[in-house]
């Protein structure tokens, strides 16, 4: 068919109509009324000379020929689309989005924001703090995620690896294993209790004792805010050393004895579609010397 009389309108109504299944939600998706995406359709098969759809109530049925059609269909508009949107993006200010748990961003990231303004005050750093994590493929974003992977359709390395110790207050003046049971032990809920994350009885087990040997307990949502609790001698927690380093190194807390348990990667993950991209790859490229002096 020639490119100049290509349907491209009756095209985009099959697609969605045939992605959804419905004429109703394709024409929710498109803006316009379930009339026009059946009219549409209709004009397209009558070019065709076969038919797209078995209409039945409520529900329409693609026949094997728009079961042919669909696929190709729809990496064509996918295509279109990711490429209009990179084009866009080359074009716009220099923008950013950097993914991570508010316990990273607010622990690790924050202190260092200054050094990356200081070193590209030209790129617009947006920072999505969640513990849901960001869709990354809808556009410049690159994320700190905190596991093992695998991240499917992703390019991810790792930055760091990670371990927990008990810390506590100087102030608490904890000095053997015996003392913990005159103090709380605290706890915070992780946002993926799949993980496989350190826990007290974990940590317990490798000390050679059991959780009866724990004082009670004081529990947070929040990881951030078990770590100030801790900071202000609330009682012991079991703590990402990556994350309270500055605290270990200024002396606000302290790993007064006990193993130090094995925990994820710090790492770091983008989508493939983004690769070449340079204000991300500046991002990236920072995060990599930060993460290195850290560990230093």
């Amino acid at each position: 068919m020639n490119r100049r009389l290509l349907p491209l309108s009756q095209l985009r109504a099959f697609e969605a109509a045939a992605r959804h299944r419905s004429f109703k939600q394709a024409a929710e998706e498109l803006a316009v009324t379930p009339a026009a995406i059946s009219h549409q359709v209709r004009e397209l098969e009558t070019l065709l000379g076969v038919a797209l759809f078995e209409r039945r109530v409520r529900q329409v049925v693609p026949t094997p020929a728009a079961e042919h059609l669909f696929p190709v269909l729809q990496r064509g508009f996918d295509a279109f689309s990711n490429t209009l949107d990179t084009l866009r993006e080359r074009s716009a200010p220099a923008s950013v989005t950097l993914s991570c748990t508010p316990a990273f961003a607010s622990q690790w990231l924050l202190p260092r924001l200054a050094d990356f303004h200081t070193r590209h005050p030209d790129i617009d750093l947006r920072i999505h703090a969640s513990e849901a994590p960001l869709d990354l493929s809808r556009g410049a974003s690159l994320a700190i995620r905190y596991g093992m992977g695998p991240y499917p359709e992703h390019e991810a390395e790792v930055l760091a690896e990670d371990s927990f110790a008990l810390v506590a207050s100087p102030q608490l003046g904890l000095a053997r294993y015996e003392d913990l049971k005159a103090v709380r032990h605290i706890v915070f809920d992780w946002y993926c209790a799949t993980l496989g994350l350190p826990s007290w009885q974990h940590w317990c087990q490798a000390a050679g004792g059991n959780m009866a040997d724990l004082g009670a307990s004081l529990t947070f949502s929040d990881e951030s805010h078990a770590i100030q609790a801790a900071i202000a001698g609330q009682g012991v927690a079991l703590l990402s050393l990556a994350l309270v380093k500055a605290e270990l190194e200024r002396g606000v807390l302290q790993a007064p004895f006990g193993p130090r348990l094995p925990g994820l990667r710090y790492q770091l993950v983008r989508h493939g579609r983004f690769k070449g991209h340079v204000a991300l790859e500046r991002v990236a490229e920072w995060l990599r010397e930060a993460f290195a002096e850290a560990s230093n």
